[in-house]
């Protein structure tokens, strides 16, 4: 794709590297609030953002969770890139992972904690990959990357205990942060994936929408599909709720969500690739 003069050509994103961060992550074990291994890949995270010299900005909160005891402390990490850009692109997933299997096809399996490979892992890992493009080619829109905590310690049937960070970014954000558009990513690293549009960002977001799939037409990125596929409830649903439009990137047909098998082998340096492409070359059009 062609694109102004003067303004930087979209990187090439490099597949093997976002999987790299995504075993990085799951190495630590599930990244359950309140756990060592949460602890240990929130420092990761952040001095990763870091070295690729985005201004990290955390932004923890207490909260009670279902089965905890007592309130636990979760933590946003919030990274922006040219801050002195005005116009600005939100890119977001969530890094924690669910503390219960509750889906497992084993029912000893169901109070276990789950590894979140493509359950979490996999959106943040597409996102440090993205990051580290932007130190050494800067795009002509302002990036914040915000990796949301708290997205996946919710029960059924109760939808406001699900995205418990984009809930709290949403209601404490500055009145005047309005991004042009932002896109969550989720699930997104299935061996077979298949992105259909999902149906809260059509209603919501379609213009954003319409331009995420044109541009991965564009790219021949077979995965993404012009057809709806699912309604979801996820991070991008605060975000909406004040008036940022968000769209969802979302394989939900993934039959090891929520069980103990969503583990590094269900997932492709080839299918972080796809979304990788695509998010680089709106970034840099």
């Amino acid at each position: 794709m062609s694109c102004r003069t003067g303004e930087p050509k979209a990187p090439i994103f490099d597949g093997d590297k976002a999987y790299q961060y995504l075993i990085r992550q799951c190495d630590f074990g599930p990244r359950v609030p309140g756990s060592q291994a949460h602890q240990d890949c929130l420092n990761f995270l952040t001095s990763e953002l870091k070295k690729f010299g985005a201004t990290v900005t955390p932004q923890p909160f207490r909260q009670k969770l279902p089965g905890f005891e007592n309130p636990v402390t979760m933590t946003n990490i919030i990274a922006s890139f040219g801050l002195q850009k005005a116009e600005r692109i939100l890119l977001c997933a969530h890094w924690d992972s669910r503390p219960w299997a509750d889906q497992d096809p084993d029912s000893e399996n169901r109070d276990k904690p789950i590894i979140g490979a493509n359950d979490g892992a996999s959106g943040v890992a597409v996102l440090l990959e993205v990051a580290r493009h932007l130190q050494s080619a800067e795009p002509k829109y302002g990036v914040d990357i915000i990796l949301f905590d708290g997205e996946d310690s919710g029960l059924p049937g109760q939808a406001d205990s699900y995205a418990l960070g984009a809930q709290y970014f949403a209601k404490n954000k500055d009145f005047r942060y309005r991004p042009a558009f932002g896109i969550l990513l989720d699930m997104i690293g299935d061996g077979d994936l298949q992105i259909y549009q999902e149906e809260n960002s059509i209603n919501y977001a379609p213009k954003i929408v319409k331009r995420i799939r044109d541009r991965a037409e564009e790219l021949g990125s077979a995965s993404f599909h012009a057809s709806s596929g699912y309604q979801v409830t996820d991070d991008h649903l605060p975000l909406l709720n004040v008036g940022i439009p968000c769209v969802n990137l979302i394989d939900f047909d993934y039959e090891y969500w929520h069980t103990l098998a969503d583990t590094p082998d269900k997932c492709s340096p080839e299918s972080l690739a796809e979304v990788g492409r695509v998010i680089l070359s709106l970034l840099y059009e």
